[in-house]
């Protein structure tokens, strides 16, 4: 009886390998900008849930007080600003700033979210507009 030699050759071939590998790298090289792009956009969320805490309370602070508070006052990671009631939680990336008068007060934040040369700035203002200065996300 005569058996049979199963010639089978199972496995890749170095063609097959590099082009898989030449398809992921593409797909890396699309993927990564869009994430980081997207990590950046989310870190942006503290900032403006911040500026928006410090309008709430100099606004409650000048109904109390007929002024608003915290004029030159800077806080960063673990500060506060003690006179409004603004917590800045130890995690914080950005930096805050007030300046204020009687009449008028801005409130800036400003970080480098992902270590190039711009600066991601937000600012609002007594009128509550919440502006981007420099956008750190699409550049």
């Amino acid at each position: 009886m005569l058996s049979k030699i199963h010639n089978s050759k199972r496995g890749f071939t170095l063609i097959e390998l590099m082009i898989v590998v030449v398809i992921i790298g593409i797909l890396a090289a699309l993927a990564i900008p869009r994430f980081m792009r997207a990590t950046t956009k989310a870190k942006q969320s503290e900032a403006k849930q911040i500026l928006k805490q410090i309008y709430v309370m100099e606004h409650a602070y000048r109904q109390e007080y007929n002024s608003y508070a915290c004029d030159g006052e800077t806080q960063s990671a673990g500060g506060a600003f003690a006179t409004i009631g603004v917590e800045v939680m130890s995690s914080a990336r950005y930096t805050y700033a007030i300046t204020a008068d009687s009449n008028s007060f801005t409130a800036t934040a400003e970080a480098n979210l992902d270590d190039d040369v711009t600066v991601d700035q937000w600012q609002i203002d007594e009128a509550g507009a919440l502006v981007c200065n420099t956008n750190d996300a699409v550049t």
